[in-house]
Order: structure tokens, then C-alpha cells, then sequence
């Protein structure tokens, strides 16, 4: 009989969907998703203010792409209220996570509870259940505070990112959720990505006690960046740039990195222009010829949306996980 194969996957937003949707449907394997808690935008960010809430958004997505009931799950939960004004724009997933939470004492019981109730293959782990914001620290000195004002910029031009860290709404510090750390030492492989750099993959490593336990684990690390560049966050990125900097902040050498080589055509890209938004190049770099950078057709453009498919990309991850050469075309 094939052993289990551990997966922790640690990232946030829509990508860690994408991503955990493909793994739900492979075989011998153990999930546990480490999920960014600095999301501060939409119905989020309101529960967030006036509930005194974690924030919900990111963690429902998660439990949603794991559920054997996904598709009619998804239908459901993340359709909004319009007629009660103060209900308006939530969703019901949104509202439902809150009100398990409060009522069962603690956000991560209530995670639990509504994994519970959708059947979901494997666990869904915030990484701290301490409340902070997510800071910004620009090349001019500027700060932004918030995933919110990080993740839209305004106007046409900002200066890049210097560097980003969190604040603790209460106390000097921000605390790890204990499971968390054992997932990531008990781990066979830990999966990074994809999803945008600097609000949804390196808040999880902010956390103290994240990066020490991948430097102490043994499970090797995949990188999956993103297909397109982002304004404000990672424009001029190519993809020796996405690694460099999941290396800075996790303090480790990344082992796989599974790249989407297939370039989207050209009707779309243009549209992605006109939002500054640009296809991550694979550029020849001495570096990248000392990674394991594994080439593959990994997109999804339906609906004129570029991202990646859940089924490449879990198929890609299997044959990671199997030592699979021919499965894969290395840098």
C-alpha cells in the first residue's frame, strides 16, 4: 500500500484555492492549509471592524475548495445579501464563519465546525489567531497600512516595496496557532504559492515560529509563482525575482519550483496591460540553473481570466511528489 503523503500548503486568497481544489482529488495524501489572517478588504474587513473578528474571507475559500460538496458549497456561501442594509454585500460563508466562531469560543473551533459540516478533505489551519495588521514600508519612506491599501494601488505610479511586517492589535506580539508548526515539521512536502507575494505568501512567514519550523523540517519545498506580475506588488518581476524573494523571507533555499511556461495569447495579455499587469517570464539567469525549475503547461484562461488549472497543477505537484521524471522538463 502507497504511504500517505503529508502537504501543507501555505498562502491565502484566491490562488491557495486554485491550488487546494486540484490536490482534493489526489490520492494518498494529507492535507493541512496554512492560510494568511491579514486580509482587511470586502465583507472581510467590515466583520473584521465591527465584529472584532478574524478575518473570514480567506479561510472560507479554503475550506470550500476542499469540501466533497465544493461546487453547490461555493453556490451557496459565497453568494451575497443585498436587501438588509446592514447584511448588505456579506456573504452568507462570511457571516456563517463568524457566527461559529463566536459562539464556539474561538476562531479556529470555528473553522473546524463549518470543515465539519462541509466534509472537507484535510484541515484548514489559520496561521495565528492574534488580530494584526499587515504594513507596507515603501522606497520613499512611505507605509500603507492594510492588505487592503497594499493590494490596490492608487494612482499610476507607487514606489516598490522595500519591505513589509506586522502590527499586533493587542500586546507586544503575534503568536503562532500551535498546530500550524507541527504541520509544517511533520511535513513530506510544503507547497508556497501561488498567490500575491506580499499579502497573501509572506504574511505567513511575519508570524514568528513559521520560517524556524521550515528550516527545522524535512519535507522539501515547492514554489508555484504566479503566472502574471502585479502593479504595486511585483511589477519588473521576472521569475528568478518571485524565488529570491520567498528565499528572503523564509530563510530557505527553495527545492522545486513549478513554473507555468505557456504564455497566455495575446488578446488577453493586453487586457492584463492595461491593469499593468504582465506574463512572468522564465529570463536566463545563472541562478535558476541551480534550481530545480520544473517547466509545465499549468493555465487556465477561461472566461478571459488568467490563472492556473487546478488539475495541471496538481498533476504537476504529484509528479514532484513521485519523482516522476518524465513527468517534468527541468531549467
Amino acid at each position: 500500500m502507497e504511504k500517505i503523503k503529508k502537504i501543507v500548503t501555505i498562502g491565502g486568497g484566491s490562488g491557495q484555492y486554485v491550488l487546494l481544489s486540484g490536490l482534493r482529488d489526489l490520492d494518498n495524501i494529507d492535507i493541512k492549509a496554512v492560510v494568511s489572517m491579514v486580509d482587511s478588504g470586502g465583507s472581510t474587513g467590515r466583520l473584521r471592524d465591527e465584529l472584532g473578528v478574524l478575518p473570514p474571507g480567506d479561510i472560507l475559500k479554503c475550506v470550500l475548495a476542499l469540501s466533497r460538496h465544493r461546487d453547490f458549497a461555493r453556490q451557496i456561501l459565497q453568494a451575497r445579501f443585498n436587501g438588509h442594509e446592514r447584511l448588505k454585500g456579506h456573504s452568507a460563508g462570511n457571516m456563517l464563519l463568524a457566527m461559529l466562531s463566536q459562539y464556539a469560543g474561538s476562531f479556529a473551533d470555528g473553522v473546524n465546525a463549518l470543515g465539519e459540516i462541509l466534509e472537507i478533505r484535510g484541515k484548514v489551519l489559520p496561521v495565528t489567531t492574534d488580530r494584526a495588521t499587515l504594513v507596507a514600508e515603501l522606497t520613499d519612506g512611505t507605509k500603507l497600512y492594510g492588505e487592503a491599501a497594499i493590494d490596490v494601488p492608487r494612482g499610476d505610479q507607487r514606489e516598490k516595496i522595500k519591505n513589509v511586517y506586522l502590527v499586533p492589535h493587542h500586546g507586544d506580539s503575534i503568536k503562532v496557532y500551535p498546530p500550524v508548526l507541527d504541520a509544517i515539521t511533520d511535513a513530506d512536502h510544503i507547497i508556497i504559492g501561488p498567490g500575491d507575494l506580499y499579502t497573501s505568501i509572506v504574511p505567513n512567514f511575519l508570524v514568528p515560529g513559521v520560517k524556524e519550523a521550515i528550516s527545522q523540517a524535512e519535507g522539501k519545498i515547492i514554489y508555484v509563482p504566479n503566472i502574471m506580475t502585479k502593479f504595486g506588488e511585483t511589477h519588473g518581476f521576472n521569475l528568478y525575482d518571485f524565488i529570491a524573494y520567498v528565499e528572503r523571507y523564509t530563510d530557505e533555499k527553495i527545492d522545486h519550483v513549478l513554473y507555468n511556461e505557456n504564455i497566455p495569447p495575446e488578446n488577453i495579455l493586453k487586457k492584463y496591460e492595461e491593469q499593468k499587469a504582465y506574463f512572468v517570464r522564465h529570463e536566463p539567469d545563472e541562478a535558476l540553473k541551480r534550481r530545480n525549475v520544473i517547466r509545465l503547461d499549468l493555465l487556465d484562461i477561461s472566461g478571459g481570466i488568467i490563472r492556473h488549472d487546478p488539475v495541471k497543477l496538481a498533476a504537476g505537484i504529484a509528479g514532484i511528489m513521485a519523482n516522476k521524471a518524465m513527468s517534468v522538463r527541468e531549467a
